[in-house]
């Protein structure tokens, strides 16, 4: 009688999967109300990003660029699923199996949102809660498919297709309801709306105006100044914060003098100056697209760190986003005036576009962006290397990030036409600048090529040239000196530790 008292398969499948959706609604509702990043689903995705070994992150940055988020939380879907799945089929006869799984799966979610640093223990509420509905809807779900037993000993029937229905039709809905609730409440405070009421930003000291010819976009390269909606982004905000300048603040502390904490209206209110900045993300492979190009406005880094009066022997800026992100910059980098390193609250006199740091993020000039550019910055703790380590430098990135001399072929493309070829592209050396580009077609000579207008040291420039190709498949490679006489290596260095080396070259089929 046993075996005929057990659960079904879909019978099975169900409890768990509607358990699940009954827990993941729950917390993020609660979530809404206690903390966004404590929702059990986001926390466990943040885990896995702030925890996974540095072989995985490399691959997936390499391999699924800017879609590697988008796959993770496919996957991580995924796999409750083969749990919920797991915890009915295990629990046909008695629900003991699946509570535990269900146990479990909730410790890890409350062990999640424990170790953020972004949140309160008042946000532990949401996967507690979150695996407390979970055990009561899948005990519930449990004893209402079970076949019931007579006094007399009589088999019962298991509920009818139309209460099952009505059954999963309303666990699920009401998971639905509760997630938009909390999804509603949880970005209520919706950053675009503080970001709108501050207006344009007009700076004091202006960059120096862009010449006509900074580009050569009409023949292939990118434009000088890279629009926000195309400028790349890399970052491991598995949801983008939302802060408004009312809740934000920045704090200098550490091995200061004085401990100092600024509001977005003290900084706002300063004198703001305006520099061209390239940025450059140390996972950019040669001839990669992770570097673009903006102008930015904001406050002389170096200004706040002096108010604040850096003691001796510091030696690390150790800055802390709002999501718990860590970065650790060379002190002596942030204080140099010859640098130029930017508190920036906006990009192209608009505030900074919320994706891309909204209030304030850090721009150092001449550094990989892993160590130089923070985004949604709330804390700069002066202090050493051997007392704190930042995100990547724990997980094996060198701690010293010059961007490195590097060129580009951005047209043309795989096809053209025998004869006269046009060949354009970028080149940096932030910090440094650029002296020269060089192509060559094969193994021919190398041909210098025309040079766009240098506006900063800070800044890409474009090239172009013209090449003869005959008939057939050409291979055409490129290489920048900076100003310093350096020439890029041709030797082949992946991004680990400090970014790639390499000569980028292209393959053409000529007609």
């Amino acid at each position: 009688m046993d075996d005929e008292r057990r659960l079904t398969f879909p019978q099975a499948a169900l409890t768990g999967l509607l358990s699940l959706v009954a827990a993941l609604g729950v917390g993020h509702l609660v979530a809404g109300f206690v903390g966004y990043t404590a929702s059990p689903f986001v926390a466990v995705a943040n885990f896995v990003i702030d925890h996974s070994p540095h072989a995985v992150v490399a691959w997936a940055e390499q391999t699924l660029e800017t879609w590697d988020k988008l796959v993770l939380k496919i996957g991580l879907a995924v796999v409750l699923v083969l749990f919920a799945l797991l915890a009915g089929q295990l629990s046909r006869r008695t629900p003991l199996p699946g509570q535990v799984i269900v146990g479990v799966l909730g410790a890890a979610g409350v062990a999640a949102v424990f170790v953020r640093t972004d949140l309160g223990q008042i946000a532990l509420l949401a996967p507690a809660i979150a695996t407390v509905v979970a055990l009561i809807v899948f005990t519930r779900l449990h004893s209402f498919f079970r076949p019931k037993v007579f006094f007399d000993e009589r088999e019962g029937e298991g509920p009818d297709r139309r209460k099952v229905l009505i059954t999963g039709v309303s666990v699920a809905a009401g998971a639905g309801v509760a997630a938009l609730t909390g999804q509603i409440v949880g970005t209520r405070k919706n950053a675009e709306e503080s970001r709108a009421a501050v207006g344009r930003l007009v700076a004091a000291r202006t960059a120096p105006p862009i010449p006509p010819d900074a580009d050569f976009a009409k023949l292939g390269t990118p434009p000088y100044l890279t629009p926000s909606k195309d400028f790349y982004r890399i970052d491991t905000a598995l949801v983008v914060p939302q802060v408004r300048t009312e809740d934000w603040s920045l704090q200098i502390r550490g091995m200061v003098d004085r401990e100092v904490t600024y509001r977005y209206e003290d900084l706002r209110s300063r004198p703001l100056i305006e520099r061209d900045v390239t940025l450059c993300c140390v996972s950019n492979e040669v001839g990669g697209p992770y570097i673009s190009n903006a102008r930015w406005i904001g406050i002389d880094l170096r200004d706040l760190l002096n108010e604040a009066g850096v003691k001796p022997g510091a030696e690390q800026m150790f800055a802390t986003s709002v999501d718990g992100w860590t970065c650790g910059t060379p002190v002596e980098a942030a204080l140099d005036p010859r640098r130029g390193a930017m508190l920036a609250l906006g990009m192209d006199g608009e505030p900074l576009p919320i994706e891309h740091g909204f209030p304030a993020r850090i721009v150092i000039p001449g550094l990989y962006g892993y160590v130089s550019a923070t985004k949604w910055v709330t804390e700069l703790e002066i202090t050493t290397w051997a007392e704190r380590k930042a995100y990547w430098l724990d997980r094996g990135w060198a701690r010293e990030a010059p961007v490195k001399t590097q060129s580009r072929i951005d047209a043309p493309g795989s096809a053209v036409n025998a004869g006269k070829v046009v060949v354009s592209g970028t080149a940096w050396a932030q910090h440094t600048g650029v002296a020269k580009v060089e192509v060559r077609v094969d193994q021919g000579p190398w041909k210098e090529a025309v040079l766009s207008a240098e506006t900063s040291k800070d800044t890409w420039r474009m090239w172009w040239t013209e090449v003869d190709v005959a008939a057939g498949q050409h291979e055409i490679a490129v290489r920048a000196t900076d100003q310093s006489g350096y020439t890029q290596t041709e030797e082949i260095a992946g991004t680990v530790p400090d970014g790639a080396t390499g000569w980028h070259k292209v393959t053409v089929n000529a007609r």
